[in-house]
């Protein structure tokens, strides 16, 4: 009788020499002393790469074993990759990086994990009353949108079509997706998210089932109680700001439908709500413009994806801090636009009388700004 054994390669020999050939050891290295060109490898500056580091480096910290040393990293290797990887393709970094397939893919497991964990409490927690408050005073100055708590969207993001999935995961794109659902403030950081949800989901259905939906129909978010608007004698609630893919509620303003049977008012409205609502489309445009993985096809199972989504929104706040440049997006040709977007659609009596209160303060002294006439 013949037995054949059959000998594992634990480090194919190819990369056994990641230290001598790989990416990480020549140009990684090189990118250090070239902050421009650093930038544009990664989006960030080597000083941020770093912090990024100093938070979830414990969390990815990997043991040796009898067969294979671990791969550290204090040496930025699992970070640095995992962050090409959401700009780039898993199997190119394989290579470059000469590092196994899986070794990379758990290192996208780990490392978000990490990010979420200990990254999102501090650059993404849910806000308090104070925040909200926050939120709605750089509204105002920003946008010239009183009371707004911030703006509403859904954003598809592009996966493989899940096995036995059936067409859960298709949408109206007639492209395989899960949801991701935010709330951004008036700066492109992401207050509010949720992902996941299946392709076929609309905006609005995503919306009603999340937690912040029936937070806000619940009351029981914190959000600050009725005021009077900047200049008039009305107490109006804070509301977040959508397209017409959302309800009316008295806590959600959508714009007008039938943009040329619209009176005066109606249009200086939907131009003032979508000026205000366009900071969440802008926020997506920098996230995948940050992002390319964003831009394509993710060959992954949903719940890493989702994992991935969390963990770019994390870094995207961490990068958006008070004080930290975005200039590099003007290379991306990230435009802001001014166009109102209608659609159909009616509210309740309640949340329509709340939005006409909004049109009249939109066209009053008190309220108007020079420029809305030119736009309409």
């Amino acid at each position: 009788m013949c037995v054949i054994f059959f000998l594992r390669i634990w480090v194919h020999p190819i990369n056994k020499q990641r230290e001598e050939k790989g990416v990480f050891h020549h140009l990684i290295q090189e990118l250090q002393m070239d902050s421009d060109k650093h930038h544009k490898y990664f989006r960030m500056s080597a000083a941020q790469l770093e912090e990024i580091l100093s938070n979830v480096g414990p969390d990815i910290t990997k043991q040796d074993t009898n067969y294979r040393s671990a791969i550290q990293p204090n040496k930025s290797w699992l970070l640095s990759c995992v962050l090409r990887f959401i700009l780039s393709a898993l199997s190119c970094l394989a290579f470059s990086y000469r590092l196994g397939e899986t070794t990379v893919s758990q290192a996208i497991t780990d490392t978000c994990a990490a990010i979420i964990t200990r990254m999102m409490p501090n650059h993404m927690s849910p806000p308090k009353e104070e925040d909200w408050r926050s939120i709605a005073e750089r509204f105002m100055a920003k946008w010239n949108f009183p009371h707004c708590l911030g703006a509403i969207d859904g954003k598809h993001i592009s996966i493989q079509a899940p096995p036995r999935s059936g067409s859960l995961y298709f949408n109206y794109k007639k492209h395989f997706s899960i949801v991701l659902m935010a709330v951004v403030d008036a700066d492109y950081r992401f207050r509010v998210v949720q992902t996941g949800d299946y392709g076929r989901s609309s905006d609005g259905g995503v919306f009603a089932s999340s937690a912040l939906g029936r937070g806000l129909e619940a009351g029981n978010l914190s959000t600050p109680a009725d005021g009077v608007l900047p200049g008039a004698e009305i107490e109006m609630p804070y509301v977040i700001v959508g397209d017409a893919a959302f309800p009316l509620k008295t806590y959600l303003m959508r714009p007008f439908s039938g943009r040329g049977e619209l009176n005066y008012e109606k249009r200086i409205f939907n131009y003032r709500l979508s000026r205000a609502r366009n900071v969440v489309e802008n926020a997506f445009g920098i996230l995948a413009a940050r992002w390319r993985i964003f831009l394509t096809t993710i060959y992954l199972h949903p719940r890493k994806v989702d994992a991935i989504v969390l963990a770019a929104c994390t870094l995207h706040n961490f990068l958006c801090r008070p004080g930290e440049s975005l200039g590099w997006l003007e290379e991306q040709d990230v435009r802001l636009r001014d166009g109102p977007r209608m659609g159909g659609g009616r509210g309740g009596q309640v949340a329509e009388r709340v939005r006409d209160n909004f049109c009249r303060y939109f066209v009053s002294p008190q309220g108007s700004v020079p420029w809305q006439n030119q736009m309409v």
